[in-house]
């Protein structure tokens, strides 16, 4: 194993225990009429009706489009992609399963890829190829996700609203290794793309030589290319200097306990506490089927009694992105 690739050493299965779910991967059937953004299923039993004030987020649903693509394989369609379908996937503007076979009533994307870690990359291109060419106009800012990924779709828009979708630039958790200068993101914590970079990806990025192809790890690769093309990585911190992006679920990044590498690679310092996550985080990883629902219960639905949120001002000022 070269140095390069046990400092990559991808955090597969660092929380797997803790986040495998129902063993059939099949939700619990069930109606929710919590009113947030939209009805969806989910894995706990509830008729409630609650109307909260959302005309905030959808305002920026409209003005701040995202197209959310989740990466995905015939094996683990329903055992973690059907989770983020009954969950988080709802609340973007277009959502894309994209696997390495056609699925047509999931519904998934077949890519002609081969399935296996050693070709995520190849997934990955053919991906933003076929998202060009089909959605390039359905949205402004373009979200790779795993299918263990969560995300606050949300808060998402939040932090690109500051941020000029024409623009070449990317966000996501930056770790500051094996890249240089700019660093690459994490794939597991999600990326997003604005409509330049996809499309610098899309009609320049097919070059063997600026752009692997397939091979390789798919974050670090995507990151290399991306740096080819004079796409920016930008920051994704918020203005306290805490984290959005994260490559690990909520309690790793509240407790601490990273691996050792982890240290060596994230760029904010691999700082823990819950004052180092930003209070509109945007994602997390290894976030198996029981954990995906807990979340949609702790964002989505608890609220502390007579406390009411009012919306607060973290993205940064232009001076510092």
């Amino acid at each position: 194993m070269s140095i390069e690739t046990f400092l990559h050493h991808d955090h597969e299965g660092i929380e797997d225990d803790l986040a495998e779910g129902p063993a059939n991967g099949k939700a619990v059937n069930f109606q929710d009429t919590h009113s947030h953004h939209g009805n969806f299923n989910t894995l706990y039993v509830a008729k409630i009706s609650v109307e909260d004030d959302d005309l905030v987020a959808k305002d920026l649903t409209k003005k701040h489009p995202v197209l959310c693509w989740v990466m995905t394989s015939p094996t683990t369609l329903d055992k973690k992609a059907v989770h983020v379908r009954n969950t988080w996937a709802k609340r973007c503007n277009t959502a894309l399963f994209m696997s390495s076979q056609w699925n047509a009533s999931f519904p998934t994307i077949g890519l002609n890829v081969s399935e296996g870690r050693q070709h995520l990359t190849a997934k990955t291109m053919k991906a933003f190829y076929y998202i060009y060419e089909n959605h390039f106009n359905d949205a402004d800012w373009f979200l790779k996700a795993d299918d263990d990924t969560y995300v606050i779709v949300e808060n998402l828009r939040y932090f690109l609203s500051s941020y000029n979708c024409q623009e070449p630039i990317y966000f996501g958790q930056v770790f500051k290794v094996l890249v240089k200068p700019q660093g690459y993101t994490s794939g597991g914590a999600g990326y997003v793309l604005s409509k330049e970079a996809l499309r610098r990806v899309a009609t320049l990025g097919k070059n063997a030589s600026v752009c692997r192809q397939d091979g390789g790890a798919e974050d670090m690769e995507m990151g290399k290319c991306l740096q080819n093309l004079g796409v920016k990585l930008m920051p994704s911190v918020d203005n306290l200097g805490r984290s959005r992006f994260h490559c690990f679920g909520p309690e790793g990044h509240v407790h601490g306990g990273f691996p050792n590498w982890y240290h060596h690679y994230d760029a904010n310092g691999a700082r823990t506490g819950i004052e180092n996550v930003s209070d509109y985080a945007i994602s997390f990883h290894y976030m198996g089927p029981a954990k995906m629902y807990t979340m949609e219960y702790f964002v989505y639905h608890l609220r502390p009694y007579g406390i009411i949120s009012r919306t607060q001002t973290l993205n940064l000022d232009k001076g510092r992105q």
